[in-house]
């Protein structure tokens, strides 16, 4: 949906800007039409228009019939005094069934009242997607597109850091319940004795502590979504109780006997295996059968490695829009990124895209630069590094059986193939780096030890982005400023 979702057509600049204030209070965007603007810049869906004082007539026919308004989605609030109430009010009018009337002074209450009325906005669900185009994610979508215009519980299953909240979220927002809350409580994180009064609420005095009355996360969800995440760690007691929940949709507050009717979609989420916890008598049968509809299993990301680029594209749109850095991934980091087995599945992927746009912001990371365990075994850098101490030792070349074992033995071709340039930009900047450090950072002394000129090391530390690695006092010749 666009920025601005409400129209507001006012002549009276006082007037549309109480108008605007109040639809801004409850959450709305509104935008003030101008008459200098071109019809096409305001031609498209809007969650509402507001028309007050257009004296004339066919500048507003031919403003209405310009916009993407359809007498089944929009509202059309209208002021009482407006010139054009008693056209757009006619029994033949094409807006008549969605006129609201609005007094002045503006009552907020009236106001209130008439934008309950709106329909929900048309969802393009091919945008409401989880990230990737694999065949696993694509599966995924798909079920979330079938499941959501229904009221059916559904189960999401799989290992942690997998999205299963995501995918609840892609199936509230999908649905016919998505102007309602989502709510959301991990039932794992919430001790047993207190999981009650979370999930139903409590009154004052029900227990020590209780010193107010406390709506439960299903009053809260009234009319929209619950999500309970790690149902598997729920108390077989507990599970008892929601079970009468979801069989009766009724409940009563912790302290209260007043039976409560919920009107709640629930939606469930473990990383256990359900099925062998009834076999072991951890997870009651009937409420796992209640549970599990519709089931759907999210893939762990060792099975659809090749959405990882969109994924790491997304997480860099999110730190964006936090104000962090983004970061872009050499051929070689990525390679050595799809030899990870990733337990922590697309959560450890996001957790380590943020790490790295704090230490390389708006830059490259290439294998070298991963952490350690991201990186694999890297028998180049090692062998390099011994072949440069050899040389800071005052051997002018390695052993010739040193090298023999770095080339035949510890440098294979992987089974994928390689990128050549890549792999040998990440070599030459492994190489620079152990210089670096050999020789405390002075780039004259590393840049002996790598056998080039030390014009020619400097412009290849601006080249990687290297200069931190250099002494505060080292000066380049052209310049005559700090290289680092």
């Amino acid at each position: 949906m666009p920025n601005s979702n409400v129209l507001i057509i006012e002549s009276d600049g006082t007037r549309a800007d109480i108008v605007a204030s109040a639809m801004q209070f409850m959450g709305y965007f509104p935008q003030r039409w101008d008459a200098s603007l071109p019809l096409d810049a305001i031609a498209r869906e809007w969650r509402a228009i507001y028309v007050g004082g257009i004296e004339n007539a066919s500048t507003c026919e031919q403003l209405m019939a310009s916009l993407d308004v359809q007498a089944s989605q929009t509202l059309v609030l209208v002021g009482a005094d407006s010139p054009q109430l008693g056209r757009l009010s006619k029994v033949d009018s094409a807006y008549a069934a969605q006129v609201e009337v609005l007094d002045f002074p503006l009552r907020y209450e009236r106001l209130a009242e008439a934008v309950r009325r709106t329909p929900a906005p048309r969802i393009n669900t091919s945008v409401l997607r989880l990230v990737g185009n694999s065949a696993a994610m694509g599966r995924v979508n798909a079920l979330i597109r079938q499941v959501s215009p229904f009221d059916s519980s559904v189960l999401v299953l799989g290992e942690s850091g997998t999205g299963k909240e995501m995918v609840a979220r892609a199936i509230h927002d999908c649905s016919p319940r998505r102007e309602k809350p989502f709510v959301a409580i991990n039932c794992g994180a919430i001790p047993a004795e207190l999981l009650e009064s979370e999930l139903f609420g409590h009154e004052k005095g029900a227990f020590t502590g209780a010193i107010s009355t406390r709506k439960g996360r299903f009053e809260m969800a009234e009319g929209g979504t619950l999500f309970l995440d790690e149902i598997g760690d729920m108390s077989l007691p507990m599970q008892v109780k929601l079970l009468r929940v979801l069989q009766e949709r009724m409940y009563e507050r912790v302290g209260s006997n007043r039976t409560q009717r919920c009107d709640v979609r629930i939606i469930a989420a473990t990383h256990r295996n359900l099925e062998a916890g009834t076999a072991e008598g951890r997870f009651r049968e009937d409420l796992y059968y209640r549970l599990s509809v519709f089931p759907l299993e999210m893939p762990a990301l060792r099975e659809h490695l090749e959405d990882m680029p969109d994924l790491i594209s997304e997480f860099n749109q999110r730190l964006q829009r936090r104000g962090l850095g983004s970061v872009r991934f050499s051929g070689s980091a990525m390679q050595a990124l799809r030899q990870h087995t990733w337990p922590g599945n697309v959560r450890e992927l996001s957790n380590l895209v943020e790490r790295l746009a704090i230490l390389y912001p708006n830059g490259e990371v290439r294998a070298n630069d991963l952490p350690e365990k991201y990186r694999g075994v890297q028998p180049i850098d090692e062998a390099s590094g011994s072949i440069l101490r050899a040389m800071l030792d005052g051997q002018s070349k390695p052993a010739p059986t040193q090298n023999r074992v770095s080339l035949d033995t510890e440098v294979l071709l992987p089974e994928g193939g390689v990128d050549l340039k890549d792999h040998l930009a990440d070599i030459e900047v492994g190489l620079i780096r152990q210089a670096l450090d050999i020789t405390d950072g002075v780039v004259a002394h590393a840049a002996k030890l790598l056998h080039m000129q030390r014009t020619t090391l400097v412009e290849k530390l601006r080249k990687y982005g290297l200069q931190s690695c250099c002494r505060a006092n080292e000066t380049s010749p052209q310049s005559g400023t700090a290289v680092a």
